[in-house]
């Protein structure tokens, strides 16, 4: 399979107000069926094409676990940039509304291609979509994808291969961490196609006293069998 084998990729028609209030409420949501299993297997087919990446991690070299991920080049395959900034328009509100709750000035334009020139601006040129690759016993630790000053405070992954069949184990998870109380876990279910939008790093959780902030780290569980691809959409480039 190529890049050109592609096919053009439009958003579900989700329900973003309810989208809205489970972000508000645990941090994340999920957006079932974002992509068929036909894209999603072309989408896979891409991992080992040398054309479509800008580099190659092995998460063990750096300490992030086990596995392995390639970050797109721009351009970016049309389904991914289409899956970005169609992602991006519904999600700007909700990033301004989060940001006016704890306090920060920074605000979202409408646009992403507006946003990503305030990151090249910043020096953030490096696009940051990507995909991850695992097999048998691979895991990638808890973590937070930070690349520079500039942070759009949400993301979305998207769950390419088939569970029980394609591999086992290799669930998405989540912490969430309050002040002065121990961690939330979270195990975050996905069929495949299924995509999650989730908090960055800080999300506001509203408290007696108004709203406070929550800290959310993101990984994935180890993998027991077989292999496993995902598909990350991260909204800021990286310096």
């Amino acid at each position: 399979m190529t890049e050109s084998t592609l096919a053009p990729i439009t958003l579900p028609p989700y329900d973003w107000t309810t989208i809205a209030a489970d972000l508000d409420r645990e941090g994340w949501a999920r957006l079932p069926r974002i992509l068929h299993p036909v894209d999603c297997a072309l989408i896979a087919d891409l991992y080992d094409q040398q054309g479509p990446f800008r580099s190659h991690v092995h998460m063990a070299r750096h300490g992030f676990g086990q596995g392995e991920y390639r970050y797109f080049a721009y351009p970016l395959p049309d389904p991914v940039q289409a899956l970005r900034a169609a992602l991006y328009g519904w999600l700007a509100p909700i990033a301004n509304r989060w940001h006016e709750r704890m306090d920060r000035t920074s605000r979202f334009p409408e646009d992403h291609a507006a946003f990503l020139g305030r990151c090249h601006a910043a020096g953030q040129r490096r696009p940051t979509p990507l995909l991850l690759q695992y097999g048998p016993n691979d895991y990638n630790c808890l973590h937070q994808d930070l690349y520079g000053e500039q942070v759009f405070p949400l993301q979305v992954a998207v769950l390419l291969s088939r569970p029980a069949r394609d591999f086992t184990g290799g669930e998405f998870v989540l912490t969430e961490q309050r002040p002065r109380m121990q961690s939330r876990p979270i195990v975050v279910p996905l069929e495949q196609g299924d995509g999650v939008v989730f908090a960055v790093n800080q999300r506001p959780q509203r408290g007696t006293r108004g709203d406070y902030r929550v800290v959310m780290r993101h990984g994935v569980s180890k993998v027991h069998s077989g292999k496993r691809h995902t598909l990350g959409i991260i909204f800021h480039d990286a310096a």
